[in-house]
């Protein structure tokens, strides 16, 4: 583990510096209100460093051996894999999710770098069939320095989806966490440093928003890589349009579960709380609305409300069901969004009251006899909060489905399969779960429609946003 003394330090160049400023953020146990560890709040000035330092590195990392890339790649992976308990305790504390949730996001994370470390000999051009005088090719080229800009409900496992693609295509990264979860992407640059990627290859930057806003504008990064919300979506793709730097943005969701009237609706009620109340809601692939065929819908209601009602709720590190949201700020606006619907005339059938103890506790919600026009219906709430809509037929279902500014994901629920598959067909989403949620894995692509992103990440696709395809020709006619 990185010396405790080092998370007040920015990450630059392969070694722990401090910034430019004195000023210091607390990192805090959302589950106690405990600080955890004192970080450096990271300034423009800083940001200068950590970009200048991808630069230099970059020339020398993009002409290693794509072999040798790959293998440095593939040690991350190893050496996450050997520090998962300490990472994911920590990960656990910073952040709030129960422990065997956080171990996940470790494994996963080792997961990106084996996966993409295996994919850095393959990364290959194509000819191009112009005639027997011409010969035409394609190379695919790093981009340069990647900003790598990272949400605070999965820090660890978002921060290696995208860095490790980067890394492998030949980029240099600068990585701004959140500013609640800085922790284990400061453990991160320690672990690449550890399996031998040079100095100035790998970046990291903690703070708050200035840090961010100063890699978004800056003219030495080449590409952007930004989680998080529409609002900041678009401030990030605002300031990159003045340098015309390309972007990734995964943005969220407003995700539909369809219930039809011939589903298992014990294994729906399952997979519909996993999808809404792991991680206590805050995953933007989350299970947001369950659109339930009004045959079933009292019978939903009843069995959800009852698995909802058992789950148990504690800190992070003492594996609960379900942990806090991640700090004050946040719990204030789940909150604010169960008064909502409330006030707009949907039943609370249970949850919705804060815990009267420590720390930012909102119990499992569910909320009936939602419309779809209600705003719990049509806004990203972020948190452990369900609406269950009623439909009459197939076409209504998919149309509430589609009828929202997101496309992140979406799921159905049905015994007969081409049912389901036409549905899957017809739901305005980058991905779209059956009998199932969260069927993603690190190898399948994962991005949204709409107002959900722009581009892929994860699997093959993800390494487009880090690779740039040049042409070549050549004359081979004789004169």
């Amino acid at each position: 583990m990185t010396d405790e003394q080092n998370y007040s330090r920015l990450f630059i160049g392969g070694e722990y510096v401090a910034a430019s400023s004195d000023e210091h953020l607390t990192s805090t146990d959302p589950a106690t209100g405990e600080p955890i560890a004192e970080v450096a709040a990271g300034t423009e000035a800083d940001v200068d460093r950590a970009v200048a330092a991808a630069s230099d590195a970059f020339s020398a990392w993009r002409t290693k051996s794509p072999v040798e890339r790959g293998r440095i790649v593939e040690r991350v992976g190893a050496i996450l894999r050997e520090r998962t308990e300490e990472l994911a305790r920590l990960e656990s504390r910073d952040q709030g999710k129960p422990l065997s949730q956080a171990r996940q996001d470790v494994e996963g994370a080792a997961r990106y770098f084996e996966y993409y470390g295996g994919a850095a000999d393959k990364l290959e051009g194509e000819s191009i069939p112009l005639g027997h005088e011409s010969l035409n090719l394609t190379v695919r080229e790093p981009y340069g320095v990647s900003a790598q800009i990272i949400p605070w409900n999965f820090p660890l496992n978002i921060t290696a989806r995208g860095v490790a693609p980067a890394l492998v295509a030949g980029n240099t990264v600068v990585v701004k966490p959140a500013p609640t979860t800085p922790l284990t992407a400061l453990e991160l640059a320690e672990c690449c440093r550890e399996a031998g990627i040079p100095d100035g290859v790998v970046n990291v930057v903690t703070g708050e928003t200035e840090p961010g806003a100063a890699l978004t504008a800056h003219d030495g990064v080449d590409t952007i890589t930004f989680t998080g919300s529409v609002p900041t979506g678009q401030a990030v793709m605002t300031s990159a349009a003045e340098t015309i730097t390309p972007v990734t943005l995964e943005l969220g969701g407003k995700n539909p579960a369809i219930v039809m009237p011939d589903a298992d609706l014990e294994e729906a009620v399952d997979w519909i709380a996993t999808g809404i109340f792991t991680n206590a809601g805050q995953i933007c692939s989350a299970a947001d609305r369950a659109i339930v065929h009004e045959s079933r819908y009292d019978e939903f209601v009843d069995h959800i409300v009852e698995v909802a009602e058992s789950y148990d709720l504690g800190p992070g590190v003492d594996d609960p069901d379900m942990g806090p949201l991640n700090h004050a700020a946040h719990l204030e606006k789940v909150k604010r969004y169960i008064d909502v619907g409330t006030r707009e005339g949907a039943t609370l059938e249970c949850g919705g009251e804060a815990l009267d103890r420590e720390g930012h506790f909102v119990p499992p919600t569910v909320f009936s006899d939602v419309d779809p026009g209600m705003r719990i219906a049509n806004e990203e709430i972020f948190g452990p909060v369900l609406a269950v809509i009623p439909f009459s037929d197939r076409d209504e279902a998919v149309e509430i489905a589609n009828d929202v500014e997101f496309g992140l994901t979406g799921g159905v629920f049905s015994r007969d399969v081409k049912r389901a598959l036409r549905i899957a067909r017809d739901v305005e989403a980058g991905s779209v779960y059956v009998n199932e949620w969260f069927g993603d894995s690190n190898q399948t692509p994962f991005g949204g429609f709409k107002k959900s992103g722009i581009g892929r990440e994860k699997g093959l696709e993800a390494l487009d946003s880090y690779l740039q395809t040049k042409h070549v020709s050549v004359n081979l006619a004789e004169h």
